[in-house]
């Protein structure tokens, strides 16, 4: 038998997905809703509480308790290395026009609000193996935060890694003012005249940190996605890492895998 406040949880549940209450509604005051089912206050809590952890409602400091927002949803698959790749030898006024993010989310360019900063980063034991330099050795780090201009959380946090002596020749590379790029990385690759051969994605779970559940406003409870993204040459080089965290009430991956005929 379902406990008094996963009943009244339920109640408050079906208003919002019916639409009695839309987003960005307050929802009545605790006291309120106890008067109305004839329970205690610590029972709407617990109430309340499974509908923050669900991703329904978000409680605002002070104001009270509101019906969440829902977020633009993001749907990654692995056709859009191929789109990249297809992309990066287009003319610039073609590249301007539109990037993965676009791709991913259905909006555009103008939608979006992009931030990118570059530093030196030193490889550590699992880079540098995956690079084939020393460990220690000097790496670009270029971070990466995408939003819609509507909404306050960006759609992933990305940090993504160069070698530095191998793009240092372009000195373009190592300007975060030239960001962003037309083209994204693989147009900058191949300035270096570096074409991709493929790209290793490698995906786990995870409860996210305070900081990531902070920037990325996750609800109480939510998972983060961690995609490490390696691609390599037509030498067979690694040349670029990126380390991607997606929040997972937002995202979708899906994968396509083409198989060979009998």
């Amino acid at each position: 038998m379902a406990k008094a406040y996963e009943k009244i949880a339920d109640e408050l549940r079906e208003a919002i997905r019916a639409g009695q209450m839309r987003p960005g509604d307050k929802l009545p005051a605790e006291t309120a809703l106890a008067e109305r089912h004839r329970k205690s206050v610590p029972t709407i809590r617990e109430a309340l509480r499974l509908l923050q952890d669900e991703g329904l409602i978000e409680k605002q400091h002070g104001r009270g308790n509101f019906v969440r927002q829902p977020r633009t949803r993001v749907l990654r698959t692995n056709l859009r290395h191929q789109w990249e790749k297809n992309r990066a030898r287009e003319p610039e006024r073609e590249r301007l026009q539109t990037g993965a993010t676009e791709h991913d989310t259905g909006l555009q360019v103008n939608d979006l609000v992009f931030s990118a900063s570059y530093g030196e980063a030193k490889a550590d034991r699992g880079l540098a193996e995956a690079f084939g330099v020393s460990e220690g050795a000097s790496l670009v780090e270029r971070v990466y935060r995408t939003r819609y201009a509507a909404e306050t959380a960006p759609f992933a946090l990305v940090s993504s890694y160069l070698v530095r002596d191998m793009v240092a020749v372009n000195p373009d590379l190592l300007d975060e003012t030239k960001e962003p790029w037309p083209g994204g990385t693989q147009n900058q690759l191949l300035t270096l005249g570096i074409e991709l051969d493929r790209i290793e994605e490698r995906i786990t779970a995870r409860p996210p940190t305070p900081e990531e559940a902070e920037e990325l406003e996750l609800p109480p409870g939510t998972s983060v996605i961690v995609l490490r993204k390696t691609s390599y040459d037509t030498d067979d080089r690694a040349v670029e890492i990126s380390d991607v965290t997606l929040p997972g009430d937002r995202t979708e991956l899906l994968f396509t895998t083409p198989l060979e005929r009998w």
